[in-house]
């Protein structure tokens, strides 16, 4: 027997799911029977969709009420439509499949089921038995609010993915094939990090590894495609144990705008006896708690999305949005909505009372019966459909802290009694939402803190300009931005220059930059704060628009220059809000900063301060860097003016230097080689060593080396030419300083050997190896230069015979010290006696070998070694 009856037609449209869902949950909880209310809203939904997505058809719903249970018809035009079959020979199919899951569902949930068919519709059925109460009992569903479940595609893809103990992926169902565009073979052992594009704010949020240890979590990231793209994901995250009784977790994944089908509702418990004796007793329970629910979310993004979707509830809309006023009380940003494209509202400001696009219900509640009588009276509501909305201002202590509103598609759907309503509610929750935003906003100023302390440690850590401009950018991305373009400016007539472009997907990166290389660069105020870049979006906005006509054959072009597909991701990844911010070091504006988020994003007001106080020390790091490379540059080219240009080749002599000058960044120091043409068949040669390293002692250097040139050329011999010179060190008074020095003449002779004439000023003295391997010094010593105004030099004469070798270095190579040891004269020279045979540059190289393994640490002073060999005379 029929006790009631209700019947709905729904268009076929993808919106009529969640209605269908919405009028059976309404008409079921209206006659009491709240406990059957989960499985017949699935069946419904999975019909209604079969219906109005998959046959394209309207979809008639009939409720019937009878003593036994609950009969649910969904009826369609569309009667050609197969049954699965599960029998006759046939596979079953798989609940993952598109065709037939509703009647699979409805053999699963349901009492009884079946299919019906006229000439023009066919019907499918299913009853849901009541469950069994004692007698007496009454029941009467309250007016829960309709299911959150948006709109969908043409099936909701669930992508199942487990995680072993070590954090790699070991299974991957077909739902993640399709979302993420990866097989199994190509995912299967890999860290899920590789494919994770985890949230982070600094100083806030809870990072994978520790995600995946909890015995339950849900929440919203990205996973990278294999075509690079991010895709927003929805996760549902638990805790299990596999079948070898290791810990694993088992995610479940959704697109971030199909959460509801994931998201854990939540439920408040069962009054215990407590709280039921304080109600008989008169005392009214909390207003917070009616209104949110228990328990109530912890954090303040979890309690603004829980209070738009109560509000929405509770006024029958179709969306809702709240809004938290900045600190000044200016303006309003939206940080929670519900029923409206979130990825683009979120963060959107709009001014209180003030400007062209005046929010003047802000501080008042108000009621607007058609948003299409009065354009832009709510500019957050332009182009969403929505035609009626009823806002209340959420104040504490009588100061303006946020704005609540909940909108409708059909005009006239709020009075003065809805608003009275929604004001009662938001004046229960002020206090809460405020405390939990001060709350957030201490946490985002302690994780800015560091976020900014680490900053500039990374900066502080290179003066070189490249890895300073590389280091800006990826502190800002994705942390502060999507993508960041960093701007030069050399000096105040240039024009500002594209150096350094990053995008969190790799794959955007050319694109972007060949985007930015198209548009006038931003002008380089010095003006402080961020301000909004329009060019980008407008530019990418054009290109892809003109691609796509040129793929349509609309174009001046038959053939695109670029696919389509490309300048389409660039205009997203470009498309939503761009801020400049100076650099600005010493007072002059020395390049910029630009930030970007993707189609239709906004920035946080506490992001960009962020994004500011991080560009002041930017500023500075990159000034700095280039400062020291500038004076490095203007230092190498000084230095490398003092060494001399290349050995001239000697007939019938092998000549090897090998120079090593003490410092970082130093080419040249205290010690100096020189050999240099005299006359014809005359060649002169020097090595010494100026007291002390750096730009001091390369100065005397300089003076030293050229001094010998022209004073050898002028015809002085060796102790004049000395002497001279240290006339003229001694001339620089207090720049002064004392110089050891061997000098000498050479002279090829025509029977394959080599006269020398040479004079030791305090310098280490030369040591000649002879054929048979033995080792002697090859002067004597004399005075050093620098100290005394008459000095009486004299010179010394040396035959180098065929095979000979003459070996000079400076002290660096006899003082090289590990501990109390030193490799001192006797050291090397047992070193060159296990040179005989070699080449002078082998000799030289294994002077070097000695010394370098003679201690562990790097050198402390400079080091020449000047080799000389005399080749044997090959028979002929």
């Amino acid at each position: 027997m029929i006790t009631a009856r209700a019947a709905a037609t729904f268009d076929p449209v993808g919106r009529s799911v969640a209605t269908a869902r919405a009028f059976v949950r309404d008409t079921l909880q209206g006659w009491g029977y709240a406990d059957i209310v989960d499985d017949a809203v699935v069946l419904t939904s999975e019909l209604v969709t079969n219906a109005v997505v998959h046959a394209g058809t309207a979809a008639d719903v009939l409720c019937l009420r009878s003593d036994s249970g609950v009969r649910i018809s969904v009826a369609d035009r569309y009667p050609e439509r197969e049954i699965p079959l599960q029998n006759a020979g046939q596979a079953m199919v798989h609940p993952d499949r598109e065709g037939g899951r509703g009647l699979l569902l409805c053999g699963a949930l349901a009492a009884s089921w079946g299919v019906e068919y006229t000439a023009a519709q066919k019907h499918v059925w299913f009853q849901l038995e009541l469950p069994e109460r004692p007698a007496g009992t009454r029941s009467a569903g309250p007016a829960l609010p309709v299911d959150a479940l948006p709109a969908t595609d043409s099936r909701v893809r669930v992508a199942v993915v487990q995680i072993d103990r070590t954090g790699c992926i070991s299974f991957w169902n077909d739902d993640a094939r399709d979302l993420f565009a990866y097989d199994q073979e190509k995912v299967i052992g890999k860290p899920i990090s590789e494919f994770a594009a985890w949230p982070h704010t600094p100083g806030t949020g809870t990072g994978i590894a520790e995600a995946l240890e909890l015995s339950r979590w849900e929440g919203s990231y990205g996973i990278r495609g294999a075509d690079g793209r991010v895709v927003p994901v929805y996760g549902s995250h638990l805790r299990v144990r596999d079948a070898d009784g290791e810990a694993s977790t088992v995610c479940l994944l959704v697109r971030d705008h199909e959460r509801a089908i994931l998201q854990s509702p939540q439920r408040t418990p069962a009054p215990d006896a407590a709280s039921q004796a304080a109600q008989y007793e008169g005392r009214p329970s909390d207003p917070f708690e009616v209104f949110i629910g228990s328990p109530a979310p912890d954090d303040l993004d979890g309690l603004l999305q829980r209070t738009v979707e109560r509000a929405r509830d509770m006024l029958d809309g179709d969306a809702a949005y709240l809004l938290l006023a900045t600190d000044d009380e200016t303006e309003l940003e939206v940080r929670a909505s519900t029923g409206l494209p979130s990825a683009r509202q979120r963060f959107a400001r709009v001014p209180v009372e003030a400007g062209s696009g005046r929010y003047g219900s802000a501080r008042m509640p108000a009621v607007h019966e058609d948003l299409t009588a009065v354009p832009g009276a709510v500019p957050l509501l332009s182009g969403t459909g929505m035609r009626s909305v009823v806002t209340v201002p959420l104040k504490v202590e009588g100061r303006l802290t946020g704005s609540l509103g909940v909108a409708a598609e059909g005009p006239g759907r709020y009075t003065n009694e809805e608003a009275l309503r929604l004001q009662f509610a938001a004046d229960r929750i002020a206090l809460a939402v405020e405390r939990a935003r001060l709350t957030e906003l201490e946490k985002l100023r302690r994780g800015s803190l560091s976020f900014l302390v680490e900053a500039s440690d990374l900066l502080a850590g290179t003066l070189d300009r490249d890895q300073t401009l590389a280091l800006m950018a990826q502190m800002t991305v994705p942390t502060l931005a999507t993508w960041c373009a960093v701007y030069t400016v050399a000096d105040q007539t240039s024009e500002p220059e594209l150096s350094y472009v990053l995008h969190e997907d790799e794959d955007r990166i050319d694109g972007l930059k060949t985007l930015l290389l198209k548009v006038d660069p931003p002008e380089p105020v010095p003006t402080p704060g961020a301000r909004v870049w329009t060019a980008p979006g407008d530019a990418a906005h054009d290109a892809a628009l003109r691609t796509s006509m040129r793929s349509l054959g609309l174009g001046n072009s038959a053939r695109p220059s670029t696919g389509p597909g490309a300048s389409l991701a660039t205009a997203s990844a470009v498309g939503g809000e761009t801020v400049v911010l100076p650099l600005v070091a010493r007072n002059r504006v020395i390049g910029m900063l630009t930030l970007g988020k993707p189609t239709e994003e906004h920035f946080r007001q506490e992001i960009l301060e962020l994004a500011e106080d991080l560009s002041r020390r930017a500023a500075l790091a990159l000034d700095n860097a280039r400062l020291y490379s500038e004076r490095t540059a203007i230092s190498q080219s000084l230095q490398r003016s003092l060494l001399p240009p290349e050995l001239p080749e000697i007939p019938g002599v092998e000549v090897e230097v090998i120079y090593r000058a003490a410092g970082e960044g130093n080419e040249v120091g205290g010690d100096f080689y020189d050999l240099f043409p005299i006359r014809d068949g005359a060649y002169g040669f020097a090595i010494g060593d100026v007291c002390g390293t750096g730009p001091e002692a390369a100065a005397v250097t300089g003076l030293a080396r050229h001094a010998l040139r022209l004073l050898a050329r002028e015809g002085f011999g060796g102790p004049a030419v000395l002497e001279r010179l240290n006339a003229a060190i001694l001339d620089e008074g207090a720049r002064s300083r004392f110089l050891t020095l061997l000098y000498g003449e050479l002279w090829p002779q025509p029977d394959g050997s080599a006269l020398l004439k040479v004079v030791c000023a305090g310098h280490p003295l030369p040591l000649r190896l002879r054929q048979d391997g033995t080792v002697e010094p090859a002067a004597e010593p004399q005075p050093l230069l620098g100290v005394m105004d008459d000095l009486e030099l004299y010179e010394q004469t040396v035959t180098l015979d065929p095979g000979d070798v003459l070996l000079c270095v400076t002290d660096g190579v006899t003082e090289r010290r590990e501990g109390t040891r030193m490799l001192g004269d006797d050291g090397l020279t047992d070193v060159l006696t296990t040179c005989t045979g070699l080449t002078a540059g082998a000799v030289a190289a294994r002077v070097l070998r000695a010394v370098e393994r003679f201690a562990a640490e790097p050198a402390s002073d400079d080091m020449a070694i000047l080799a000389m060999r005399v080749p044997e005379i090959q028979p002929g």
